[in-house]
């Protein structure tokens, strides 16, 4: 600093702190070796509150007004010094300039979920995020635990204490009040306060902070379990899961009909073969409807036939009847299914001995009898 600079500030006896930021707590009033003069002006504007600090020692404090610095209005700082009889210019002394307006559109969140024994679920993770403000509602509390010798203390030098309080405090919350998961929505409000409150508690005689506002914006599941949610509240919508398919099948078929595109054969399949499935899930619910249990068909056997030392199929009993009449399959040809157990001819089946004793149609009769 230059012989300029500190004749100007010994000539200067004006204190006060112009604040144009909106996140900053304190500031430290610039002077040349902390020297103010007697009879300074301290000007102290709405919103703030100036502390004098002596080599360490928090002395007296002002709140908002205009002040001439004398004994009178510095007796702490008048005993520490020893001042009885009033004090000579200069002395020095540490301003400090706290703000105690309310600094808002502060962020919380869990960088972690937090782990819950749900009533629903079972173990589940949380997260969750809200706003808060904060102000500072004793500044010798505040310069004593937080700023210490700072210039400048800013809210962003204290966000991440405050967010950790925060939760904590949620976590404690949430695992006390045993409320579902799928309920936590509807109580918003009552748990923000009780957050509130008991962040509050943690900081004011600590850190001299009030938290004048707080609120959760959104707590929310882990991404699986909220997928599974989802489908979970589709199937309540659809309600009648037949009869939701018999709609989604009806509307396949009209779509199919209407498109006269290359492959109409196969569309017109696939349409037949959904008709017929509509059909019997109908059926089967007016069966079921009328309380009469269907009883599922019987499993169709499948057959493995032995043929020039290769082992063909399996086929149904419709196919084998077909291989017999074309003579594909004879009497002794060997066969074999899971009941039998081993390889028999086809005349010692009792399954098959009606498809080898059918006996011919006779001829047919002449012309004009």
């Amino acid at each position: 600093m230059g012989l300029f600079d500190r004749l100007r500030h010994e000539l200067i006896d004006i204190i006060e702190w112009v604040d144009d930021s909106r996140h900053t707590l304190a500031w430290r009033f610039p002077r040349y070796q902390n020297q103010i003069k007697n009879g300074a002006q301290l000007i102290v504007r709405p919103g703030q509150v100036a502390v004098f600090v002596h080599r360490g020692e928090i002395a007296d404090a002002f709140g908002p007004g205009h002040y001439e610095l004398t004994t009178d209005n510095l007796p702490i700082l008048s005993t520490i010094m020893g001042w009885k009889y009033g004090f000579n210019s200069p002395f020095k002394a540490e301003v400090y300039f706290v703000s105690t307006r309310q600094i808002t559109e502060l962020k919380w969140g869990t960088p972690n979920p937090i782990m819950l024994r749900d009533p629903d679920f079972g173990p589940v993770r949380l997260r969750a995020f809200g706003t808060y403000s904060m102000r500072c509602s004793d500044p010798k509390a505040l310069l004593k635990e937080l700023i210490g010798t700072d210039q400048s203390f800013e809210a962003d030098e204290i966000n991440e204490l405050m967010r950790s309080i925060i939760i904590s405090a949620l976590a404690d919350l949430l695992g006390e009040s045993k409320v579902a998961a799928l309920d936590l929505a509807g109580n918003y409000r009552e748990f923000s306060q009780k957050l509130r409150e008991t962040v509050i508690e943690r900081v004011d005689d600590e850190y001299g902070l009030d938290v004048p506002q707080l609120d959760i914006v959104n707590i929310s599941l882990p991404e699986e379990v909220e997928k599974a949610l989802d489908t979970r509240s589709s199937m309540g919508v659809i309600g009648d899961m037949q009869a939701y398919q018999q709609f989604q099948m009806g509307k396949a078929m009209t779509a199919a009909a209407e498109n006269p595109a290359p492959g109409g054969g196969a569309a017109a399949g696939m349409g037949l073969g959904m008709g017929m499935a509509m059909a019997n899930q109908m059926m089967r619910g007016q069966q079921m409807g009328g309380g009469a249990a269907v009883p599922p068909p019987p499993p169709s056997v499948l057959w493995h036939v032995a043929l020039n030392g290769q082992t063909l199929g399996p086929f149904d009993a419709d196919q084998l009847a077909h291989q017999i009449r074309t003579g594909q399959v004879t009497p002794a040809t060997h066969v074999w299914t899971p009941a039998l157990g081993t390889w028999r001819t086809a005349s010692e089946v009792p399954q098959l001995a009606p498809y080898f004793n059918a006996g011919s149609p006779p001829p047919p009769p002449p012309p004009g009898s």
